[in-house]
Order: C-alpha cells, then sequence, then structure tokens
C-alpha cells in the first residue's frame, strides 16, 4: 500500500511536532473535564491516581504509539498492519489501529458538540449576559442552550466548518500553522487566569483540594476514571499519536519529545484546576457540578467579580482554542484513511470526514436537548447511562481508551532504532 500524499510528508522540526502533539492533548480533556472529574472524585486522591496514570501507564504507551506510527507511515489501521506483519504477527493486530482511530472519532463526535457550546459562551458572555445574574438565570441559560437542538446544530456546525478549513489545507499550512499560534496563545490566557483567580479567589482551598488526597474520597469507578482520562488527556488509544507519528522524522528522538508532550500536557491539566478551583472556592460554589461546572457554575462567579465580563470572555475563548486544537488532531487520523483507502483528495476526504462527524454529533445534541429516542435508564455499576451521550462517554473513555492503550502497548513493543 502506497503513503497517500499527506503522510509523506513531514514535520517542519522536532519542536513543530511538540506543539502540534501537546496542542492534540491539552484540550477540553483538561480544561473542561479534569477539574470537574476532580471535583466529582474528591480532590486530591483522584489528582494523585491520575498523575501516576500519565507516568506510569500513559507515557509508555505514548511511546509505544509514536513508534507504530513512525514505523508504519499509515494512518493508524494500516499502520499497525504493517508492523504486525513486518513483526511476524498476526496481521489481526492492526485492530489495534483500527479501534482507536474509531475510539478518536467517536470522542470528537461529542467532543465538537461541547467546543460548541464553548463557542456559543464566548459571544454570550462579551454580550455581558452573566453580569449581575443570578444563579437561577445562568442555570436558564445553560438549560436553554442544552436544550436547543437548533441552536446546538449551528454552534456544532461552526466548529466542525473551522476544523475542515484548516485540516483541508493540509500539514504545513494547515495543522502546523494553526499550532504553532494556537497553543502559546491558550498557555498565555490560561496562565493569566490562574494567576488572576488566585488573586481573588481562595487559592489556599483551591490547593488542599488538588493535592491534599482523602483516599475515603476515592472509589474503585475513580480509579478507572482517572485511568480513562489520562488516556483522553494525552490523546491516546484514539489515533492521535500514531497519526501525528506517522509526519515525524526518523531524526527525532521519540522518548524525548513524549516527555516534553507528557509534562506539558499534566501542567495544563493542573493549571486549569488552579485557574478553576480558586474562583469555585471563593465564590462559595460547589466543585461537583459535573459537566456544567464550567459552564454554569463559573458564570457565576463571573457574574459577581469586578471585570467578569472581561474574564469570562477571554475563559471561554481560551477554552475554544484547546478544545479546537485537539479537534483537528482527532479528525486528521479519519482524513487519512480516506486518502489512503478510496484515493480521494485531501480536501475531498476531509469534507468526507466532517459531514460524517456532523451527523454523528447530532446523538449527543439530542441528548442533551432531551429527545425521547436518545433517553436511556441503563445501569453500569454505580453509573447510570440515561441517554446515548453517556454511552458514547462512558464506553469511550473507560472501555475503549484503556483497552486499545493496553492492545496498543503490546503491538507497540519492538526494536525502534533512535526511540
Amino acid at each position: 500500500m502506497h503513503e497517500s500524499p499527506s503522510i509523506a510528508n513531514r514535520w517542519s522540526s522536532r519542536l513543530l511536532f511538540i506543539l502540534a502533539s501537546t496542542a492534540a492533548a491539552v484540550g477540553l480533556g483538561n480544561i473542561w473535564k479534569f477539574p470537574y472529574i476532580t471535583g466529582e472524585n474528591g480532590g486530591g486522591a483522584f489528582v494523585l491516581v491520575y498523575l501516576l496514570c500519565i507516568a506510569g501507564i500513559g507515557l509508555p504507551i505514548m511511546i509505544a504509539e509514536i513508534v507504530i506510527g513512525r514505523r508504519g507511515r499509515h494512518s493508524p489501521g494500516y499502520a499497525a498492519r504493517k508492523l504486525a506483519l513486518e513483526s511476524g504477527g498476526s496481521k489481526a493486530w492492526q485492530i489495534t489501529g483500527w479501534l482507536g482511530m474509531l475510539t478518536g472519532f467517536l470522542v470528537l463526535s461529542f467532543y465538537a458538540v461541547i467546543a460548541g457550546w464553548a463557542l456559543a459562551y464566548v459571544f454570550k458572555a462579551a454580550s455581558g449576559v452573566f453580569s449581575g445574574a443570578s444563579v437561577q438565570e445562568i442555570g436558564d441559560i445553560f438549560g436553554g442552550l442544552v436544550s436547543s437542538s437548533a441552536e446546538l446544530t449551528v454552534w456544532h456546525a461552526a466548529i466542525i466548518v473551522g476544523v475542515v478549513l484548516v485540516v483541508g489545507n493540509g500539514i504545513k499550512d494547515g495543522l502546523e500553522r494553526a499550532v504553532s499560534w494556537m497553543l502559546p496563545a491558550m498557555v498565555i490566557l490560561l496562565i493569566g487566569l490562574a494567576a488572576y483567580a488566585a488573586y481573588i479567589g481562595d487559592f489556599g482551598a483551591a490547593i488542599e483540594f488538588m493535592f491534599a488526597p482523602d483516599f475515603s474520597e476515592l472509589t474503585i469507578n475513580g480509579v478507572m476514571l482517572a485511568l480513562g482520562h489520562a488516556f483522553f488527556s494525552l490523546g491516546l488509544a484514539s489515533g492521535v499519536v500514531i497519526m501525528y507519528g506517522a509526519y515525524l522524522s526518523k531524526s527525532t528522538s521519540i522518548i524525548q519529545t513524549s516527555v516534553w508532550v507528557a509534562l506539558a500536557d499534566t501542567f495544563v491539566a493542573l493549571l486549569a484546576g488552579l485557574a478553576i478551583f480558586p474562583i469555585v472556592f471563593g465564590s462559595q460554589l460547589t466543585p461537583e457540578a459535573g459537566p456544567g461546572l464550567i459552564f454554569q457554575t463559573l458564570p457565576v462567579a463571573f457574574s459577581q467579580m469586578p471585570g467578569g465580563t472581561a474574564l469570562g470572555t477571554v475563559f471561554f475563548i481560551m477554552l475554544v482554542i484547546a478544545a479546537f486544537t485537539s479537534a483537528i488532531a482527532m479528525i486528521e487520523s479519519a482524513v487519512a484513511f480516506l486518502e489512503e483507502r478510496f484515493k480521494l483528495g485531501r480536501w475531498t476526504a476531509t469534507m468526507g470526514a466532517g459531514f460524517t462527524l456532523w451527523l454523528l454529533g447530532q446523538i449527543t445534541i439530542y441528548s442533551f436537548s432531551g429527545a425521547d429516542w436518545t433517553q436511556l435508564s441503563w445501569h453500569v455499576g454505580e453509573k447510570e447511562l440515561k441517554s446515548w451521550f453517556d454511552v458514547i462517554d462512558y464506553t469511550t473513555s473507560n472501555i475503549l481508551l484503556p483497552l486499545g492503550g493496553l492492545l496498543l502497548a503490546i503491538c507497540g513493543v519492538g526494536d525502534e532504532d533512535n526511540i
């Protein structure tokens, strides 16, 4: 099988690979999901388990995935098959790559919808709608957004169109150009927000909550969630790392770059917590607000503080940037697959993947709006799955990501030179 034109390209430099991989890892997982699941699972004990999972499991699997991508030089499924055959194994191991690509696409199907929430909130915050609003009014704003399938579809479509426009331009003119300014801008905004949050909020309570472990608050479910989030946060078992590894030059050290990416990703996740929890505790709000933490709880705080309109606008701009850099990474493996398998041009493959993603996103949109066909009442242990969104989120985070990571770790063991 021949490489597609895009896979024949390489990252312009090691720095751009690190920037792109970090941008892919640093996204909604760090800024939207990490704070709220930390809040739901007791704080410090959960953070400690998460850090151990990053260091002990996430980093080795990231190295294995880059090895598969760089040796395979194909989209994830074909790269895994090539590596398995070269190593004398069964071509059945290609399932690891296909599973990762499918998982990433499923994650992106709801990820892009949440990114649409963030984009909508940029305009809501900038218009001053949160200024002086009551808790009830802010709750109604959020409820009105997620219950309106028409409004969610528009914001979701805007994210998809933006992703298609960037990815359609290829590696150098699309991905590299976007991440070279988006990632630094996002980190600068997040550092500024964390500093301001420490000044106006309860920084001591945030530090104690995040870094003083109370293992009585941690359950087996929480441990599994920490493991799943380590994969989600680093973009593992989702096709992203294999795909980006396929564009990596032979001379680049895989171990060194993987360590840098893992450190940067973890730093941003912790920084996001330090930007959010001081505001939550300083405003006497609860950290256990679930997925609505940054869309309901934080706007309450923004409504009460000096400069809240500007702060809220900047926060949601940063959130959109974080989501966007991950979205362009997660769709890349599907685009490369379409180029390889069906010999499509770059723009045709990107638009095809984007349209499919938009259709899948309707499942999440209508789950939140309460459409009857999306509502469920399934129980998995202590967890109740109330909609098809819950099913996709639970299945990808708690089953497919860890399973895919385990399979990739086994498949990725090899004698790659200069790792």
